[in-house]
C-alpha cells in the first residue's frame, strides 16, 4: 500500500468507529484515499466521530502515527506483508448489531506477527468465571500453546484472564484484543498481564490509541478475535454473553465454534450448552479434543476412550452365560450351574473347564464358584454391563 493509502486509513480509524459497516465496506469497494475523499467533500456517514481530538488525529495523520510509534504502536494495513489476510473473511460475513467490515488497520503493540495467527486459537467466556471454567480454560490454553498455537482472548476478567495465563504457563504465545487502544490498559486490574503480554506476544486493538472501551467496541472487538483465529473455544457463557457474540462471529466467518459444558444447573454455563445443544459448537473436554477440531482431517486424531480391557470381554457368548451361573461365594454343582445357565451338564462342564482356564472359575470342594479374579470383576460392576 502507499503512504497516502496509510495515512488515509489512519485518518478513517479516527473518525469512525471500529466496526462501522457503512464505513469499512465502502474502504473495501472503493479504497480509503477515496473514501477519505468523499467524506471530507461533504458526504455523510452519520454516527462518525466528533470530538476535537480525533478530528485532529483524522486531519494530521502523520503526527498521529509518529504519536503511536512513541509509544510503542505499529499500525498495520492490508497489503503489509503483517496483516493477516484470513481478516479478509469479514467483507462478506453479514453485519451483526450494526458491527461488521474488514478493518482499515490495526494498531499492534508487541513482537509477535499478525500474519503468523492463522492457526491461532481463541478462548473467551464469562466474566465472572467459576473456578471450574477458569481452572478448565488455563489447562485448554496450556495444551495449546504446547502443541505451538497461539491462544488469543480479550484480557477481560474470568475465563480471557485464565486462557493468557494459561498460555504462559504452558510456554507458548498470546495476543490480547481490546476495545480500547492498545496503548491503554483495560481492565486496569491486568496493568502487570497485559504489559507482559506486549513484550512477548501482542496487544491489537481496532480502536485509535488512547480511546477508551465503550460496548460498541467491545462488540466490535469480538469480531476480530474470531476473524483472527481458526477456531473460537467457549469457556462458561451466561445466556446473555459477550462471548457467544464472539461465537456468532465465528459460525459466520465458518471457523470452528466450540464449547465446553458446565454443570447443567451452572447459569454461566447455561449459553455454552445452549450452543451445543443447538450444534453450534463442538462440545470439548481436553486440550487434544481442541486440536482435533481445529486441526486439518487426520492430524492430532484424539483416540476413543475405552474402559479397560478385562478377560471377561474375550467370552463367547455361551461362556459368558455360563459365568453368570456360577456362583461368588458359595460352590454350586455342575447340574445346578447348568440349569441356571440352560444347558446339558455336559456342556457346562466343558465350558466350566474353559473359565477355569481364563481364570473366571474355580472347581472347589462342592463343585464351582467364581475365581477372585471375576470377583473382582463382579464388585466392580464389569459383570453385569458387559463392559
Amino acid at each position: 500500500m502507499t503512504t497516502d493509502d496509510r495515512l488515509a486509513r489512519v485518518a478513517l480509524c479516527a473518525i469512525g468507529e471500529p466496526g462501522d459497516p457503512r464505513l469499512l465496506d465502502q474502504v473495501t469497494q472503493l479504497g480509503a484515499p477515496a473514501v477519505l475523499d468523499l467524506l471530507l467533500s461533504g458526504h455523510r456517514i452519520d454516527d462518525l466521530q466528533t470530538d476535537p481530538d480525533a478530528r485532529r488525529a483524522a486531519l494530521d495523520p502523520e503526527q498521529t502515527l509518529a504519536d503511536a510509534t512513541r509509544v510503542g504502536l505499529r499500525f498495520v494495513i492490508p497489503g503489509d506483508e503483517e496483516w493477516p489476510v484470513q481478516l479478509g473473511d469479514l467483507a462478506t460475513a453479514p453485519a451483526l448489531f450494526r458491527r461488521g467490515g474488514v478493518p482499515v488497520g490495526l494498531w499492534v503493540r508487541g513482537p509477535a506477527r499478525l500474519d503468523e495467527l492463522a492457526g491461532s486459537v481463541a478462548i473467551v467466556g464469562s466474566r465472572s468465571a467459576t473456578t471450574y471454567g477458569a481452572d478448565v480454560a488455563a489447562d485448554l490454553a496450556a495444551a495449546l500453546a504446547g502443541a505451538g498455537r497461539v491462544v488469543v482472548s480479550g484480557a477481560a476478567y474470568g475465563i480471557d484472564q485464565a486462557a493468557h495465563r494459561g498460555a504462559l504457563a504452558g510456554g507458548g504465545a498470546t495476543v490480547a484484543v481490546l476495545a480500547c487502544g492498545a496503548d491503554r490498559v483495560y481492565p486496569v486490574a491486568h496493568a502487570q498481564l497485559i504489559a507482559h503480554i506486549g513484550a512477548h506476544g501482542a496487544v491489537v486493538s481496532e480502536a485509535l490509541p488512547g480511546w477508551a472501551p465503550t460496548q460498541i467496541r467491545f462488540l466490535a472487538r469480538n469480531r476480530l478475535i474470531a476473524a483472527l483465529t481458526s477456531g473460537t473455544v467457549v469457556v462458561e457463557a451466561a445466556i446473555r454473553s459477550g462471548a457467544l457474540n464472539t461465537a456468532n462471529w465465528a459460525n459466520r466467518l465458518n471457523r470452528t465454534v466450540m464449547g465446553v459444558p458446565g454443570p447443567v444447573t451452572s447459569a454461566p454455563s447455561e449459553g455454552v450448552h445452549q450452543l451445543i445443544r443447538s450444534q453450534a459448537a463442538t462440545l470439548v473436554t481436553s486440550g487434544p479434543e481442541v486440536l482435533e477440531s481445529v486441526s486439518a482431517a487426520g492430524e492430532h486424531l484424539v483416540e476413543v476412550r475405552r474402559g479397560p480391557v478385562r478377560p471377561r470381554d474375550r467370552l463367547t457368548t455361551r461362556e459368558r452365560q455360563v459365568l453368570d451361573a456360577v456362583p461368588a461365594a458359595r460352590a454350586a454343582p455342575e447340574a445346578s450351574i447348568a440349569r441356571t445357565a440352560g444347558l446339558l451338564v455336559g456342556d457346562a462342564r466343558q465350558v466350566l473347564a474353559a473359565l477355569a482356564r481364563h481364570g473366571l472359575a474355580e472347581h472347589v470342594p462342592g463343585g464351582w464358584r467364581l475365581a477372585a479374579l471375576a470377583r473382582e470383576d463382579q464388585a466392580a460392576g464389569f459383570l453385569d454391563s458387559g463392559v
